[in-house]
Order: structure tokens, then sequence, then C-alpha cells
């Protein structure tokens, strides 16, 4: 039996491990998790599937959107495949798949695998299915504010769950973080599940590192909200001694040059679309990046055919001019072997940071921030020592004032995460403000580079910049709880 289920596994792997993060999911949001499509389903065949769905769907929907909105890209003039996004312009049949996929597929194999984690008493499983259950909800609630929780999969006898206000949710998350942590993690995980963990190979001191600094995270988002209990939540989270991710990403990385095994934005931006122009710089970040004489630039962006080596961008949601340096627009330099980072070492930095000013009277900030800088350049294989040392261009404002030193440390923050990150820098100018609303677009002369500008077309009314996504047709056609729709400038509840 127990070399029938690994074969089973293999099998399934094999099928999973072709990252076909653009395949529709035919599972109904409401389907049965008790009828499950594998007879013989375990935590072992259930959980590669949710971190290939988790990490699918945020690589790609969530890359893109927070690439456009968090202003690293913009859509290309010659193009037209992200145009609704740039302008603000969201529609209820524009992403089903990053819903559903995160909802039916991720969370409800998350669901049905801790159930059974519980009834084999598998701890270790336990912990890994609960954080990525807790990160996969957690994105949900910071795009749609409210989604179901706790009539969630249940089955043919709740086919229509309630919706749960964000906070609630993010409450009962960190219940099950603290549950899960509170177990004997110490039983060796077997050699042959190993490799079904495509974060960290069954390591679990770097789970439970990834567990703390989930915590932090999701307090971290409640300092407006909830400042009190954010507060008393990360000093005791602190004091108990928590290890964080400061010697280690959660990501996955593991892709392959193939269709159907590459990076999940490779594929469904320039395999998928058979282009490598779709998106291109936003002069918000170019701007930025050549203002400061930054490093990073080549290998962020690639310099447009064309343009003889010279760096040119877009102003932001200006893809209906025609203009020569946009025919030539430097592009997003992608490759298929690109990692999809869920929390890195730079963000995890930078959290800690940020905690040392809010409440520890800057004691390491600076140490804090410096690391993540440097970690910042790590992670494109460059060196970032002259831009923090004295007099350099990111040099820590250690006499400023709070505000100024949380600027510095979040605008570091919103540049470490181009890419299959994107959607975090985006979130975070929603929760702090950083880097700021500019008063003027990015072609009038007293434009300050890196501060966001309101899109060229966007369609919301000026300075009414998105803070949430629209709920998709798939939901509201099904689900009669689905919240009435709102703007989508009207923000979410941790929101500044």
């Amino acid at each position: 039996m127990k070399t029938n289920s690994n074969k089973y596994i293999l099998i399934i792997l094999s099928v999973v491990a072709v990252f076909s993060f653009s395949c529709k999911k035919a599972l109904d949001i409401n389907e049965d998790p008790n009828n499950a499509p594998l007879d013989k389903a375990t935590p072992y065949v259930l959980f590669p599937p949710a971190t290939l769905s988790t990490v699918g769907r945020i690589g790609t929907d969530g890359a893109v959107i927070g690439g456009i909105w968090g202003q690293y890209w913009t859509q290309s003039n010659a193009s037209n495949q992200y145009k609704t996004i740039d302008a603000y312009n969201i529609q209820r049949g524009d992403y089903n798949d990053l819903y559903t996929q995160l909802f039916s597929g991720a969370l409800q194999d998350y669901s049905l695998m801790l159930k059974l984690c519980d009834s084999l008493h598998d701890n270790n499983f336990g912990l890994m299915g609960t954080v990525m259950k807790a990160y996969t909800y957690q994105v949900l609630v910071d795009l749609y504010d409210q989604v179901p929780y706790k009539e969630a999969f249940g089955g043919l006898n709740q086919l229509q769950p309630k919706f749960d206000d964000g906070y609630s949710i993010y409450e009962w998350l960190l219940a099950d973080l603290n549950k899960a942590l509170a177990k004997d993690l110490t039983v060796p995980i077997l050699a042959e599940n190993q490799p079904l963990d495509m974060v960290y190979r069954g390591d679990m001191t770097k789970w439970v590192k990834f567990a703390n600094t989930l915590k932090l995270k999701m307090y971290l988002r409640m300092v407006n909200a909830k400042p009190a209990e954010a507060t008393d939540s990360i000093k005791s989270l602190i004091s108990s001694g928590a290890a964080f991710l400061t010697d280690v990403d959660a990501s996955v990385s593991n892709f392959k040059n193939a269709p159907g095994q590459d990076n999940p934005l490779y594929e469904s931006n320039i395999r998928d679309l058979n282009t490598t122009t779709n998106i291109r710089a936003s002069n918000t970040m170019l701007l930025w990046l050549q203002k400061n004489k930054d490093t990073r630039i080549p290998k962020i962006f690639r310099a447009g055919s064309g343009s003889g080596g010279v760096y040119y961008g877009i102003n932001q949601g200006d893809y209906t001019s025609i203009s020569q340096t946009y025919n030539v627009a430097a592009t997003y330099r992608q490759s298929p072997l690109d990692t999809v980072y869920i929390i890195s070492r730079a963000e995890t930095y930078f959290m800690l940071a940020e905690v040392n000013e809010r409440y520890y009277a800057g004691a390491n900030a600076k140490a804090m921030y410096d690391n993540g800088v440097l970690a910042a350049f790590q992670q494109l294989k460059l060196n970032g020592s002259a831009f923090i040392a004295a007099g350099g261009a990111y040099e820590y404002p250690s006499g400023g004032t709070f505000d100024k030193k949380l600027e510095a440390i979040i605008t570091q923050k919103w540049a470490s995460f181009p890419g299959c990150h994107a959607l975090e820098g985006y979130l975070e100018q929603n929760r702090t403000g950083y880097p700021k609303f500019s008063p003027v677009y990015s072609t009038d002369p007293a434009y300050v580079p890196g501060q966001w500008v309101y899109s060229r077309n966007g369609v919301t009314g000026a300075g009414k910049f998105p803070k949430r996504m629209v709920f998709p047709d798939v939901e509201r056609s099904r689900n009669k709880n689905t919240p009435a729709e709102v703007p989508i400038y009207q923000k979410v509840w941790w929101s500044l």
C-alpha cells in the first residue's frame, strides 16, 4: 500500500510539475471538499498542487496587477493586453482565475489537507499547509477585503457561504498559525515526502521562520486600523525570541526553460502571448533608478530594440500616445527560470527596520535597513554597499523624523519587489502611503522621480487610485452572499 501510494504521488507530481499555471481549473468554488477528485487524497498528494496554485496565480495575475498598479511597469503603446489594469478599469470578467484558483483551488486543497494532517497527526505538513493557507487567504483579503471563511468549503451543506470581514479572517489565520507552531515539529519528515515541499524540502526550521515572518507581516498590516493590537502583538512576537526569514527566502525556484515548466509570469506574458514587449518600464520606477544611478537597471529592465542601449520608459498609463522613445522603451527583463518570491530576505529586513523604528526607538533600524538594501541587491547578484555608505544614494536617514525613516524603508522595500513579487509593493503603498502620490504627472518639470502618478488613461477620476479588486463573475453568479460591488478606489479594512 505504501509503495502504491508513493507511485500515485509521483504520477500526480509528474502532471503537476509541468507548472501549468494558466490552465483553467474546472473545480466549482463550492464543490464538496469531502468528495475530492483524488479518491486516495493525502496531505502529500494535495500539498504540491495547492502550492502551485498559490505561486502560479500570485506569480502571474498578482505580478501583473502589482507590477502595473505598483508602477514598476506600464502597458506598451503597441499592445492591448493590460490596458484595463493600467486604466483602473477592472471588470467582473477580467480576473476569474485569480479568485477561483486561489479560493477553490489552493485554499480548498489546503483545507482538506489540514483535516487529513490532523487525522494522521502529521504536525510538519500541518504547519506547511497552515502557513500557505494563511498566506493565500491574506492575499485574497488584501485584494477583496471580504471572502468566505467560517462557512467556506462546507460541501453540499453550504453551497453559498457567507463572506467574513477581513479583520476577523486575519484573527482566525493568526490563531491557526499559533496553534500549528505550538505543536511538536521534531519528528523527521520521511525522505520520500521531502521533495513534495517545493519551498524548503521539509526543513521545519525554515518553515517556523516563515510562519513567524508571516505573522509579523500580518501584524504590520494592522498598524492603521488596529494600532494597539499591532503594537502588543509585535512586541510579544519579538520578545518571544522568534526567528525570521533573514537568512533564507520563502520562494519557489525549481523552474525549467520549457513550455509549462517555466516561471509562471514568463509562461503567461511571453510564451503564451508570443511577445517580449507587452510590459514596458514605467517612468515612475525607471526615472527613480536613473536619478540614483542604481546598478539594478539592467537587471530589472532590458533596453528596447533600436534604443541604442539607452533606457527609455513610458509615463504610467500613457499607452495611447505615439512617441519615438515609447516605441523603443525598455521592457521588463524576464527569464523562464525566475524565482517566485513569497516573502524575501529583503522584505523581512525592511519589516524589522520598520518594527525597530515604530516600537524600539530605532535601536537596530539602520542595521536592518542596510541589510534589506544589501539583500535586495544580492537578489540580483549585485553589491549595494556603496549605496548605503555615508553619502550614498540610499544612506539611512538616521537623524530624520519617523516619517522620513519610514519613507526610506518602504521606498527601498518597493524597489526590491519588481517581478513576481510586485503585488507586495502595491499593497505596501496602500498601507503606508509610500512611495508618495505625486501632485503632478511625470511629464511635469516639478515631478519627483519615484512618486506615483495617476494613470494617464485612468477612468476612476484624478487621484482615485485602485485599492482593491472587483469580485469576479464566477463568484457573483454562484453565491448570492457576494458583497455589493464598490468602487475599486474604496480602501480595504487595513489600508491607510
